[in-house]
C-alpha cells in the first residue's frame, strides 16, 4: 500500500504533473498540499478518471490540502485554525492526515508566531485523532536536522531551521509520531525541497521539510520510505518532490483484526 504525500503548488497549475505522476506511479493514497483553491474548483473528474475520490480542504489562491485514494475515504475532519492547512480521514481502516504547516515568512514576525501556533494545534489535533494506525504526511516547512540540509550554515537562522521550528516540530515527534524516513535511512541526506531561485535545485541546494510521520501503531507496518525527485526536474515544477511509504497492508489488515 503506497502511501505518498506532495506540495504539488498550485493543483491547477500542475494537474499535468499530477496526473503523469498518478499514472505512472498509482499510489492508493496521495496527500496533496498548497492547493491553491476552492473545493468546487478542484480538479474531481480529472483525479476520477484514474480510480481516486477525493476530499478536498481548500482556500481561495493560498493554502488547500486534499487526500486521493484509490480506497473508500471516510470519516473526513478537517484540522483546526482558520486557514485550510490539515484534513484527517480513515482509509482502509488507517487514519491518515494531509499537513501543510505555515511557512512562517521571517522569525519574530506575526507570520512566524503563527507558524508555532499551528504546530501547537496540529499537535492536539493528531492527539484527538481516532486510536489505531496513523500517518501525519505533508509539508511541515522545518527540516528536522542539519542532515536534512545541504548547506546548514545557510539555512540556520532560517524559518526552516530555526531551533524553534525544529523544537515544534520535536513535540510532534516526542509525541510518538516516528519520522519515517529518517527510521529507514537514518544517515542518508535526501531533500524533498529546492527554492526556485538562486538555482537551488542545479546546485543541490535542497532541503528534507516533507515528512511522514507515523504513530506506533503505524510504524511497524512500514517497510520502506522514499523521496521521488524526478518530478522536481519536470518542466515548470511545484518546489517540493513527492515523498511517501511502503505499508503492509496485510498487516495493517491483521493489526485491525481484519
Amino acid at each position: 500500500m503506497k502511501i505518498v504525500s506532495w506540495n504539488v503548488n498550485s493543483v491547477r497549475a500542475r494537474l499535468d504533473h499530477l496526473l503523469d505522476y498518478l499514472d505512472a506511479e498509482g499510489p492508493e493514497v496521495i496527500c496533496l498540499q498548497e492547493l491553491k483553491c476552492e473545493e468546487h474548483a478542484f480538479p474531481y473528474e480529472a483525479v476520477g478518471e484514474l480510480g481516486y475520490e477525493a476530499a478536498v480542504y481548500g482556500q481561495r489562491a493560498y493554502n488547500g490540502v486534499a487526500i486521493l485514494s484509490r480506497l473508500p475515504i471516510e470519516a473526513v475532519t478537517r484540522g483546526p485554525g482558520p486557514q485550510a492547512r490539515a484534513l484527517a480521514a480513515t482509509i482502509n481502516g488507517l487514519r491518515v492526515v494531509s499537513v501543510y504547516a505555515p511557512n512562517g515568512d521571517t522569525v519574530g514576525s506575526d507570520k512566524w508566531r503563527f507558524k508555532l501556533d499551528f504546530f501547537s494545534q496540529l499537535l492536539a489535533f493528531a492527539a484527538a485523532q481516532p486510536p489505531g494506525p496513523r500517518l501525519l504526511c505533508g509539508d511541515f516547512n522545518v527540516a528536522p536536522e542539519d542532515l536534512d540540509v545541504a548547506d546548514p550554515p545557510a539555512w540556520a537562522a532560517s524559518v526552516l531551521c530555526h531551533p524553534l521550528a525544529r523544537q515544534a516540530l520535536a513535540a510532534l515527534l516526542a509525541a510518538g509520531n516516528l519520522d519515517t524516513l529518517r527510521h529507514h535511512a537514518p544517515t542518508d541526506a535526501r531533500f524533498s525541497w529546492w527554492d526556485y531561485r538562486r538555482d537551488a535545485r542545479a546546485r543541490g541546494d535542497g532541503l528534507r521539510i516533507d515528512l511522514i510521520l507515523a504513530n506506533p501503531s503505524a510504524a511497524p507496518l512500514i517497510r520502506e520510505a522514499f523521496v521521488h525527485e524526478a518530478p522536481r526536474d519536470w518542466p515548470r515544477p511545484s518546489d517540493h518532490a513527492p515523498v511517501g511509504v511502503d505499508l503492509d497492508a496485510a498487516r495493517l489488515a491483521a493489526t485491525l483484526g481484519g
